[in-house]
């Protein structure tokens, strides 16, 4: 009987780092369960609400003490130092009892304390960068790193060329399955076929600019659209209580929906929609492109190293979206172009084209080979 094949994956912080991590987990398993080979899949990272989905779906985790090294002068760095060291004995300890055949690496809070223990033990370590410019983790981990993949062209100048390969982002099979018509997918979430429909996507946490964008607006995009709104679940108490408020003043009330976060009905949301608005995380970015979905992006200006506003340019060069920085979200301007997508059926249309041609389909399945064929050379 053949050896029993250990992999861990590593990386946290958002939803971000955590789904394609689980994307990868559960095509691995499928493999596995194809061709009867025994895996075992943990991850290991920083204990938080997103890792626990692992433990939903039939993996194994392992959480260790993480702190976050920023490239500018905090305090919060002099607190966050000694959580490295710990985490690194941590990943050690905790390393040593599973010996796994590979580690993959997401990068984000958290996994570079297991990479470490993991170059220690002399165990293949594999990187995904998703951003279009590398985060500090995969930057220094890539030195150890046994293959790198990234999602973006631009970003291979950053790694060793003879280990680097450019793959996409990962999207969760589950939202690819049992797609819909659009006027199907309206009826299941309750929204007429007659109004566009457009999703405001903070991401899994939220973001307190785009809310407050949608509710200075929100009357005057009633009129023109539908609109679910997910908040975050930070956020999402406090829009509820003014979208109701505004909501009073306005015949088009059963327009809108407001939710803390989607997951079961995510799919049939973007099969609904025509326009997506939302941050420019790379996870965002390539699941508007796996739906072909016209969007307006407004990247987190104080995101790490400016990566969400180089992920932005890079999807729209070919015309897949709009950019709307920060600096530059006025009310005008906004209402301006989310009228100029829903209101023209053409421009939706190419943007919606550019969207598709830009989603790498066999993202996950080049990962995972990459993944296995390094476990299996290890095994033997």
């Amino acid at each position: 009987m053949s050896k029993k094949i250990r992999i861990v994956l590593t990386g946290g912080g958002s939803g971000g780092h955590i789904y394609p991590l689980l994307a990868v987990a559960e095509d691995i398993r499928n493999w596995a369960n194809d061709y009867k080979k025994d895996v075992e899949i943990t991850y290991m990272g920083p204990k938080d609400n997103h890792s626990l989905i692992f433990v939903q779906k039939g993996f194994d985790i392992s959480h260790i003490v993480s702190g976050k090294i920023r490239r500018y002068f905090s305090f919060q760095n002099f607190l966050d130092i000694p959580k490295l060291f710990i985490g690194f004995f941590d990943a050690l300890i905790k390393l040593y009892f599973i010996m796994p055949d590979a580690v993959f690496s997401k990068g984000g809070t958290g996994a570079f304390p297991v990479v470490l223990a993991a170059s220690f033990y002399r165990i293949p370590i594999i990187i995904h960068e998703s951003d279009a410019r590398p985060g500090l983790t995969n930057l220094v981990s890539s030195y150890f790193a046994k293959k790198i993949f990234v999602s973006f062209p631009s970003v291979t100048k950053y790694f060793n060329p003879n280990k680097t390969e450019v793959t996409g982002t990962p999207v969760r099979e589950e939202l690819l399955q049992n797609r819909t018509t659009k006027e199907a997918a309206r009826e299941m979430i309750g929204f007429a076929s007659s109004s566009p429909l457009i999703f405001i996507y903070g991401g899994s946490q939220g973001s307190k600019r785009i809310n407050n964008i949608i509710l200075e607006n929100l009357k005057d995009l009633l009129e023109i659209s539908q609109i679910i709104h997910q908040t975050g679940e930070l956020n999402f108490n406090e829009v509820q209580k003014i979208s109701n408020a505004i909501l009073l003043e306005t015949p088009f009330d059963n327009r809108y929906e407001v939710v803390p976060y989607l997951t079961d009905d995510l799919r049939s949301v973007f099969d609904a929609c025509d326009l997506v608005i939302g941050r420019a995380g790379s996870a965002t970015i390539f699941e508007i492109a796996a739906f072909g979905k016209a969007s307006i992006l407004i990247p987190l200006k104080e995101s790490a190293n400016d990566h969400q506003k180089e992920n932005a340019y890079a999807f729209a060069q070919n015309g897949a979206s709009i950019i709307l920085e920060e600096d530059n979200l006025f009310s005008q301007i906004f209402m301006n172009e989310i009228k100029k997508i829903i209101l023209n059926e053409n421009i939706r249309i190419k943007m919606e084209n550019s969207a598709k041609q830009f989603f790498m389909p066999d993202a996950t399945d080049k990962i995972s080979e990459g993944i296995l064929k390094i476990a299996l050379k290890k095994d033997k």
